[in-house]
C-alpha cells in the first residue's frame, strides 16, 4: 500500500513539473538589429545580404534578428511578421524565450545617413 502511495505521489509531482515547465513566460523587451537568417547570421546581416537571406529561407532557414549590440542571432516567430524586412535595420518588440523572440511588432529604424 505504501509503495502505491509513493508511486502515485511521484507521478503527480512529475506531471505537475511538466505542466509548470510549459508555462515559462519569457522576457519582454525590444531588440535592434538587422533581419537575416539563422544559418548565415551576421554574414548576411546587411542590405546586400537580403537576397542571400531570401534564398536561404526558401531552402529552410528561419528569419532571424542579428542583434548588433550583443552580436547574437535570435530566431523570429512568427516568421510572417519578419517577411519583407530581409536586410532591414529594425527594432523588434516581443518576448525572448531562449534564442527565439516571439514578435509583437517590427519597426524600421531611421537610416543612419538621414
Amino acid at each position: 500500500m505504501v509503495k502505491r502511495l509513493m508511486l502515485c505521489a511521484a507521478a503527480i509531482l512529475f506531471i505537475g513539473g511538466l505542466s509548470m515547465a510549459g508555462q515559462s513566460a519569457g522576457t519582454a523587451g525590444t531588440w535592434s538589429g538587422i533581419i537575416t537568417n539563422d544559418k548565415c547570421g551576421a554574414k548576411d546581416a546587411s542590405e546586400q545580404g537580403a537576397g542571400c537571406t531570401k534564398g536561404c529561407v526558401a531552402r529552410g532557414a528561419k528569419l532571424a534578428l542579428y542583434n548588433t549590440d550583443d552580436k547574437k542571432v535570435y530566431v523570429l516567430e512568427p516568421q510572417d511578421k519578419a517577411t519583407g524586412h530581409e536586410g532591414h535595420d529594425v527594432t523588434v518588440k516581443g518576448t525572448l524565450d531562449g534564442d527565439t523572440i516571439h514578435v509583437i511588432s517590427i519597426t524600421m529604424n531611421p537610416s543612419k545617413g538621414s
